[in-house]
């Protein structure tokens, strides 16, 4: 069971001494919300910190970056393009493009291939205004570092000329990303445009545009890029396995999974599996907690086909009862918007 812990206080420092003092009562904690950049050093901190023997987890993040990795694999797949050789644009440097961006790198895309660009263009190494702020947000100092070697500067539709994927995490305004900037892409591109309600291009004008694929956060459109994908899995084998945090390695072997599960049917309108093909959950579960036995940060070990029957069970058990509440009108419809 999940409960919902809100605490009073906007200083990073008191949020995580609440968490290490309320550990004991959870097996994982999952942050929720917490403004950039504190959500970087409250993550960071609990994950690095010996005292803390739980998992911590922050969904908007963590959840989304694996995801859209999922979508990039997937979307290669398709296009028949290597992740190593993938160029990549990004729009937006907050929490989810920021952990992205450290997925993809971890995954193999190399960091001198990726561009990002926040609301002042380009990020890249000896731009005043990062250099000035590296104290502040250590994590956009470090990828500009990383990225963006031949220090690119300008807006969005000056960087993309040629790049075979975008990844977007920012305004939820259809006309953020410009149909004519998605044009300059590389053949068979892919654009993951992720805000939510709202993504920042509508799917038919990016396709209309040139691209190939193209994914939103929403469920009502052609490949939805979105944590919900991800973070029930991921928990599932998380907890299954005991383990005592949650690694980049077990994200991308999540996201592997999630890619895989989908691979042979895959197209351009279905990267990935969907939310109703449940059995993407315990896929998940099963290779984040073997992936943590692997690495030692598990408690518990099981045998992979153990370890799958495990999680499905519980999940089947889950849906099941949800089912039964929903259709005996303990839980309410939706409301008809």
């Amino acid at each position: 069971d999940a409960w919902p812990i809100c605490i009073d206080t906007k200083d990073p420092d008191k949020a995580i001494e609440f968490v290490k003092i309320l550990q004991p009562s959870f097996g994982g904690i999952n942050l929720e919300d917490f403004s950039k950049p504190k959500c970087y050093k409250i993550l960071e901190e609990l994950r690095n910190d010996p005292e803390v023997n739980i998992p911590v987890w922050h969904d908007d993040a963590q959840g989304t970056g694996t995801v859209v990795l999922a979508g990039v694999f997937g979307g290669l797949n398709v296009v028949k393009k290597d992740i190593e050789n993938a160029t990549v644009a990004m729009l937006g440097v907050g929490a989810a493009n920021t952990r992205t961006a450290y997925l993809l790198i971890a995954a193999g895309v190399d960091p001198k291939n990726i561009v990002m660009v926040d609301s002042k263009g380009a990020i890249y190494a000896d731009r005043d205004d990062i250099v000035e702020e590296k104290e502040y947000d250590t994590f956009k100092y470090d990828l500009a570092q990383k990225t963006n070697p031949d220090r690119m500067t300008g807006d969005l539709g000056e960087v993309i000329e040629g790049m075979d994927i975008l990844i977007s995490a920012s305004r939820p305004v259809p006309g953020t990303i410009k149909k004519e900037w998605v044009s300059k892409m590389a053949a068979d591109s892919i654009v993951y445009a992720c805000a939510n309600p709202l993504p920042e291009i509508w799917p038919w004008d990016a396709i209309e545009a040139g691209a190939r694929i193209v994914g939103t956060g929403r469920s009502d459109f052609d490949n939805q890029i979105n944590n919900s994908l991800g973070f029930p899995g991921i928990f599932r084998g998380t907890l299954d396995v005991r383990a005592s945090t949650i690694t980049d390695e077990m994200c991308i072997a999540a996201a592997k999974a999630l890619a895989d599960l989908g691979a042979k049917s895959a197209n351009v309108k279905k990267v990935i599996p969907t939310m109703d093909q449940w059995e993407l959950y315990p896929a998940e579960a099963t290779a984040v907690g073997m992936k943590a036995i692997e690495q030692g940060v598990a408690r518990k070990h099981w045998e992979e086909k153990d370890l799958y029957k495990h999680a499905e069970d519980i999940i089947r058990v889950a849906r099941a009862s949800s089912e039964m509440l929903y259709k005996q009108g303990f839980i309410p419809k939706a409301p008809i918007e």
